[in-house]
């Protein structure tokens, strides 16, 4: 456990989304989307008070029970909206888990299901930075090149600038400077004080665990699922399954 401190393992799954209709259970590879994501938390469980999935949808709930995670309730329909923010569907999840259990939590793990090759040794790299101290959540991240700040330009009286950083015309990627960072939506993991008095998932000081790219596809489009099944396929070749 973290300093034996306890740990909410939270996975959102909605039923509605548009970019990719019910993609938290649409079959990627032998498995709905989801079960990657319950599957690997519950590869840790170990670390975690409990494995929970928040959702609004009964047959996403039934998926969720089939691969062993926890559906304690059903996700309020206000929280299930399109519009709806995070911190308010964890905050949910804190003072339901709280009040059912008699106690106080003390960190709060979002694992969302659109990340579903995130590794359990992600997760427990993710907490001994946690445990190491000194700040309020520990955030992944995948080092960008194609989307490297450097590249960005803007337009001002009919000519291409910098947006923010110069490029000197033939810099390689490898080269470019500072290295740049990106959120891969794989974990969050934030202390539960901080996200439940300052409606905050990030806290004033981030603690960044870089994960590779091969782990950190986030799908939010059909052609980032087209993207995962590709990944997939390549590693099952690679395996030999």
């Amino acid at each position: 456990m973290l300093m034996n401190e306890k740990i909410l393992a939270v996975i959102p799954a909605r039923g509605g989304s548009k970019g990719v209709p019910r993609k938290n259970i649409r079959q990627l590879g032998d498995r709905p989307l989801m079960a990657y994501t319950i599957q690997t938390a519950l590869a840790v469980r170990e670390m975690l008070h409990r494995v929970i999935v928040s959702t609004d949808d009964e047959e996403i709930a039934g998926v969720a029970r089939q691969y062993g995670a926890e559906v304690p309730f059903m996700r309020p329909a206000e929280l299930g909206a399109d519009k709806a923010r995070m911190v308010p569907v964890l905050q949910h999840a804190v003072r339901f888990v709280e009040d059912q259990d008699q106690l106080h939590l003390d960190w709060v793990l979002l694992l969302q299901p659109t990340t579903p090759y995130r590794a359990a040794e992600d997760i427990r790299a993710a907490v001994r930075l946690a445990q190491a101290g000194g700040c309020d959540s520990v955030i992944s991240v995948v080092q960008v090149f194609h989307v490297h700040p450097i590249l960005m330009k803007r337009i001002e009286n009919d000519q291409l600038v910098p947006f923010s950083i110069e490029e000197k015309e033939g810099t390689r990627r490898q080269d470019y400077q500072p290295p740049a960072y990106m959120r891969n939506g794989a974990i969050y993991l934030t202390r539960r004080d901080g996200l439940m008095d300052n409606d905050s998932i990030w806290g004033k000081t981030i603690r960044p665990y870089v994960m590779p790219e091969e782990r950190s596809v986030n799908i939010d489009s059909e052609i980032d699922f087209l993207i995962a099944e590709q990944m997939l396929s390549k590693r099952q070749q690679t395996n030999g399954d």
